[in-house]
């Protein structure tokens, strides 16, 4: 949604040189990266709004996978409630251009129960506004600014939650019901409109929208990507979201709806291991086609010729390229570039694209296979160095140790022969 502003240069000048012009000057506090500089009469409240701030700011870098490169310093002026102006919002964020370039100021007002989410949420409104304009330092004044979407915001402040599953529990309970939001209309909604539980409702769909986007390849940088071509959005958030990440396809509400009853069952968000992702990724590449007697004939992928021609291939191929997307979110970090090339593969012969496509598939078994060794190689040179290498006993072989020397003792006989060379035996040793 995009917020007009008016830039005007004698209020950036005064406001921005001192954020109490008019008043008394107040301290000021710079943090560890100079970008946040904090005004405030308290000490205390500004080292803790210093280390708020860089805070949230290296969480935000990490989810991205990015440096620390920012171009605009970020004022923050915090200060209690006053008696004689309590018109003051609690938070003000204002963002203008000067003729030195872009400003960010953000008027925080602190109450005694104030929590430091609700201050958390500004501090990365503001840093995701200087990250949104960063390649665009000469925004003329008078220009539309947009601001950070709201499922965005929300759904890197609950990111790292501990446990994203009970997070996103009540998402399940709603999807088995058939009612859960459509991503189009979940995209469009204000959160500070909503009641608590509807925001609580808010947070989870953002995570499992957040989880889904970082779980693509190359997710980080495309969710930079996006970030940085927000000032170009339109008024259509579903297809500036298609624009940068593949994975919706023809059908985004059904990757939507998949997506979250995956995410909100436990263990939803482990990734697969490289022997789950082939065993589910050879299971899914063997697709069933309707032949001309109404017979049903279950085909490999890589025996595309067999069936082309067939006019139930198309939309099984289609259906075929959703799952493979959908896999790809959760493949093994080494096979999903496999998984998005059989996706690509099938997504171009469902649309009867077959230049290629042979030579296509060899590479992609070729790299399966390449990769199965591998991940062999390594598991054997793991249990060779555990047996031979390892200063303590791992503890792994205990059961197994303890059965084989169980089987290896001589059977005990009760017979009253074996009962009294037992006892003789006993008072030899004796």
């Amino acid at each position: 949604m995009k917020f007009r502003c008016c830039l005007v240069l004698a209020l950036a000048t005064a406001a921005f040189a001192n954020p109490h012009a008019q008043g008394e000057s107040l301290p000021r506090s710079i943090s560890t990266s100079r970008q946040f500089i904090v005004y405030s009469s308290d000490t205390q409240l500004r080292g803790a709004l210093c280390d708020l701030a860089e805070r949230t700011k290296n969480k935000l870098l990490g989810i991205l996978r990015t440096k620390d490169d920012w171009k605009t310093p970020i004022v923050v002026s915090a200060e209690y409630p006053q008696a004689n102006a309590p018109e003051l919002p609690p938070a003000a964020l204002k963002f203008s251009q000067t003729g030195f370039g872009l400003k960010l100021q953000l008027d925080i007002v602190i109450p005694p129960d104030v929590s430091a989410p609700t201050v958390q949420r500004e501090l990365l409104r503001a840093t995701l506004l200087e990250l949104i304009y960063r390649r665009q330092p000469n925004l003329t004044v008078g220009s539309a600014y947009v601001e950070p979407p709201s499922w965005l915001l929300q759904g890197l402040l609950v990111y790292d939650r501990a446990d994203p599953a009970q997070l996103l529990e009540p998402l399940l309970a709603l999807e088995q019901r058939e009612q859960l939001m459509p991503l189009e209309q979940f995209l469009q909604q204000r959160p500070a409109l909503l009641e608590p539980s509807s925001r609580v409702l808010y947070s989870a769909y953002a995570r499992a929208l957040l989880d889904l986007l970082l779980s693509q390849p190359d997710g980080c940088a495309k969710l930079a990507q996006f970030i940085h071509a927000l000032p170009e959005s339109s008024n259509d958030p579903l297809a500036d979201l298609r624009a940068q990440f593949s994975v919706f396809g023809d059908d985004p509400e059904k990757v939507w709806r998949t997506n979250i009853t995956r995410a909100a069952k436990p263990g939803g968000f482990r990734l697969l291991s490289d022997a789950e992702t082939e065993a589910q990724l050879e299971q899914i590449l063997h697709v069933k086609i309707i032949g001309p007697g109404r017979e049903e004939k279950t085909y490999a992928l890589e025996e595309f010729p067999s069936f082309m021609r067939n006019k139930s291939a198309p939309p099984v191929l289609r259906r075929l390229s959703q799952d493979l997307m959908l896999l790809g979110t959760r493949a093994n970090p080494l096979s999903r570039s496999t998984v998005i090339e059989y996706q690509q593969i099938a997504a171009l012969l469902s649309r009867g694209k077959i230049k290629h496509m042979k030579e296509r598939l060899d590479c992609a078994r070729t790299a399966r296979a390449a990769i199965a060794q591998r991940m062999q190689q390594i598991e054997d040179y793991l249990n060779w160095f555990e047996a031979t290498q390892s200063g303590t006993p791992s503890g792994a072989f205990a059961d197994y140790m303890r059965a084989a020397e169980q089987t290896a003792e001589p059977p005990s006989r009760r017979d009253p022969i074996s009962t009294y060379l037992s006892a003789i035996e006993t008072q030899f040793q004796n």
